[in-house]
């Protein structure tokens, strides 16, 4: 008989060094830097676009997939050890090293305009990828890792992604009620302003609620929604006394990219998939089915494994390093990093995605989340045929 006990002993995670990867990425703008200064090429400060949309694309399209899960006799070890806990944390003062570094170069006057940008850029990047650590931070029980996820959202002024996504998105993710759930037919271009002000919207809500139920004042220290919007408040400005105003243009403009980085990954996580209502007109539970995943190992490791979202909205609390693969979950025709730019032209997005997303309902657009402006006879023609 075989001994699965004696096989879980035995059992050791082949990426756990490989997690250490996802910290090359609050490098980027010193990447960037040492690149320029090598080369000469003032193009080369745009490096973290070129690293996260061009090179972590194809890199992706090599290694290929890894539909493996742990073993369940493992994971509560896997989950206990901390070695996986540091490996985000460690993103943080890398970030914000990183941050500093960046409004030097940008106060110094040593960059041309078109180079300050690309640092800009560049940083959003970084800023754009610490929403996701603060993700995974933010969902845990411990209050050092939910401090730190706050802090992390500071670089974006995103802070309300923290109240917002727990009790927000995890609620209504894959109805049309979410901000943060993309519809079928709906273009990344119309999504971005809905999710960007909805989720604000949701927020203020869900957060006045809580304090008007505990009788506290809504405008007040306890409002987790304007602590974290005063936290961006205080480290802009304090950069800014630092190193002059003229950094402040930079840090807008990398907050903007870093959030329009987390809507391009939430619009699509959902893309048009829908749960159903049941008999008592509540929605039904959160399946694997509402989901789009990817196995794509090198946007796993550099996104804290992300990509494996399904079993993220079943289990919340899980720790990146244990989360599962479902074969029912629809799967992406490749990872993140690749999905976002395509998300970026609409009519190749729809080209792509649209027909596997009428396959996944078995062509029964009813149970597909549509935008109000889709019909869905012009859906399906346009999935049938690829048009858009």
């Amino acid at each position: 008989m075989h001994d699965h006990a004696q096989d879980a002993h035995q059992w050791r995670d082949p990426k756990r060094y490989l997690w250490l990867l996802a910290l090359a990425v609050p490098t980027l703008p010193f990447q960037a830097g040492g690149l320029a200064a090598v080369t000469g090429i003032g193009a080369m400060w745009w490096w973290g676009p070129v690293f996260a949309f061009v090179l972590l694309p194809l890199i992706d399209q090599v290694s290929g997939m890894d539909g493996e899960n742990p073993p369940e006799a493992v994971m509560r070890r896997l989950e206990a050890d901390r070695y996986y806990r540091w490996c985000t944390y460690l993103y943080l003062p890398l970030q914000f090293g990183a941050l500093i570094w960046a409004c030097d170069r940008w106060a110094s006057g040593a960059l041309s305009v078109t180079e300050a940008l690309g640092l800009a850029a560049t940083t959003g990047v970084v800023a754009g990828v610490a929403i996701n650590t603060a993700h995974e931070l933010g969902h845990k029980r411990e209050r050092l890792e939910r401090q730190l996820s706050r802090l992390a959202l500071a670089q974006t002024g995103y802070g309300h992604f923290y109240v917002e996504h727990n009790h927000g998105h995890h609620i209504r993710v894959a109805t049309p009620e979410d901000p943060a759930s993309s519809r079928m037919g709906e273009s990344f271009w119309r999504f971005l302003p809905r999710a960007v002000v909805g989720s604000a919207r949701s927020a203020w809500r869900l957060e006045s609620r809580r304090l008007e139920r505990r009788g506290r004042r809504v405008w007040g220290r306890h409002n987790d929604v304007l602590t974290a919007w005063a936290l961006t408040v205080a480290l802009f400005a304090g950069l800014s006394c630092a190193f002059g105003l003229t950094v402040l243009p930079y840090l807008l403009l990398q907050a903007v990219a870093g959030f329009c980085l987390l809507e391009s990954v939430n619009y699509l996580e959902h893309y048009g998939l829908l749960r159903q209502r049941r008999p008592d007109g509540r929605y039904e539970r959160v399946a694997p089915r509402h989901s789009w995943n990817s196995n794509h190992v090198v946007s796993n490791l550099f996104l804290f494994q992300l990509q494996r979202h399904s079993d993220h909205h079943a289990n919340p609390l899980r720790r990146y390093q244990t989360l599962r693969h479902f074969d029912e979950a629809p799967q992406l025709p490749s990872g993140y990093a690749t999905m976002i730019v395509v998300a970026w032209f609409p009519a190749l997005w729809r080209r792509i995605m649209d027909p596997r997303l009428v396959a996944h309902v078995d062509g029964d657009l009813s149970k597909a989340n549509l935008h109000a402006a889709t019909t869905p006879t012009a859906t399906a023609n346009a999935a049938r045929t690829g048009s858009c």
